[in-house]
């Protein structure tokens, strides 16, 4: 067996095991496993196991800080503070609290980004849920998983893989952005809406929350750990101007908040950190191992080439043709690693602005496909079964294909009439 093969095949029986879960093992194990036996059977060597681990050094610094200031909070009852007043504001009315849920998700993922909405949001629209006495919370909690992903390329900042695919250097200014992905933007979250509301209607008219709660009182450690997610939202707006990486902000605001809190109530910090699932991050390291696996295959070569053919051949079909393969192949690989080879193959291809921009389209909203197509929807995951949840592969991807391929397609019509028109 060649080598680039013992590599597709190790990477392709890794991903598997992330998407079913043998065993029922964490997905981490998987991509861990994956990338031990390609550096055992000689397929890679240590400085390509290092080379990836540490393309993901921003990332892990990022998941650190938030998921450290999303679990002070639910420790601190601000969850539940919220919850009540959610609950309160719909009035019994089912429709309503889904709106004021998918409106919150859109503002949390724009100025947080799309791994904090499955981290932050996931825990707060439970306890909504709870609140108003729902029997069934996941059409509520389903919002999360694909608001995140819908709106993470409204700004640069709403998405980790959206620096990852313009680093060094090659991100836009915001007003390009702006002009190149807001009605892109407007496309995903109005069509996602839609489609995920008529997947859980009957749900949602089967029963009716609470007209009335009582709000519990909101304690000083919960405004504290409130008071530091404003604030990390501001830091990473403003790093994001300034064009700095996320992690290391990310990483002061969470664990700044969480000794502060923690030192004025007199708490430990284990039963914190025991809330953590700290499982994400070998999950992420073992997948950004196997990217750089694969482009050790000369896929990144072969990929910016099919890029340039595609570009110079049909350049009004090219727009969708590569973003609707870029987002079902995301779905394959999660959207992180996927976002290390997009970029590498958009800037060795010299792209068009409008096919980068389709590229990082595909990248972002194609993983509402699959409950492995972004590590959004893999934190989503892990905070469901932290409330004793869970939803299987299967019946994710029957509500993916309806409310993502349409999404997807018109989004990047959208994209395309937009900028032949410009």
């Amino acid at each position: 067996m060649t080598t680039n093969l013992c590599i597709w095949i190790v990477s392709a029986l890794s991903v598997l095991g992330v998407i079913i879960r043998p065993r029922g093992w964490p997905e981490a194990v998987w991509a861990v496993l994956g990338a031990a036996i390609l550096l055992v059977t000689g397929a890679i060597g240590l400085a390509e196991v290092q080379a990836g681990i540490g393309k993901g050094q921003d990332v892990y610094f990022f998941l650190i800080g938030m998921m450290l200031l999303s679990e002070l909070a639910r420790r601190e009852g601000l969850f539940d503070w919220l919850a009540a007043l959610a609950t309160a504001r719909a009035g019994g009315s089912s429709l309503r609290l889904f709106t004021l849920i998918y409106a919150v998700g859109i503002l949390v993922t724009v100025f947080l980004s799309n791994d904090a909405t499955a981290v932050v949001l996931t825990p707060a629209v439970y306890a909504a849920t709870k609140a108003a006495r729902l029997r069934n919370p996941l059409p509520y909690l389903l919002i999360c998983a694909f608001i995140a992903n819908a709106a993470s390329f409204v700004l640069p900042i709403s998405n980790p893989a959206n620096l990852v695919i313009f680093g060094g250097g090659a991100m836009p200014p915001l007003g390009k952005w702006m002009e190149n992905f807001a009605l892109p933007s407007l496309v995903a979250i109005s069509v996602t809406f839609l489609c995920l509301f008529l997947v859980v209607r009957r749900d949602l008219q089967a029963e009716q929350p609470v007209r009335e709660i009582e709000t519990p009182q909101l304690a000083r450690g919960a405004r504290l750990a409130g008071y530091g997610l404003a604030l990390t939202a501001i830091i990473l707006v403003a790093a994001s101007a300034f064009g700095m990486d996320l992690g290391i902000p990310t990483f002061l605001a969470g664990t700044g908040t969480t000794l502060l809190v923690l030192a004025m109530n007199r708490q430990s910090p284990v039963p914190v950190l025991k809330g953590v699932s700290w499982g994400v991050l070998p999950l992420v390291a073992g997948l950004f191992v196997l990217v750089e696996a694969l482009d050790r295959t000369g896929l990144t070569t072969m990929l910016a080439g099919l890029l340039r053919d595609a570009s110079a051949d049909h350049p009004s079909g090219a727009v969708m043709g590569v973003g609707l393969v870029t987002g079902l192949v995301t779905n394959l690989v999660n959207n992180l690693p996927a976002g290390l080879v997009a970029g590498a193959t958009v800037q060795a291809a010299q792209s068009p602005e409008r096919i980068s921009a389709a590229v990082l389209i595909g990248i972002d909203l194609g993983p509402n496909l699959s409950v492995t197509g972004s590590l959004a929807t893999i934190l989503w995951l892990a905070a469901l079964r932290r409330e004793g949840l869970s939803m299987g592969g299967w019946a994710f991807l029957k509500v993916g294909t309806v409310v993502m391929l349409p999404a997807l397609l018109l989004s990047l019509a959208a994209l395309a009439l937009f900028s032949a028109g410009g």
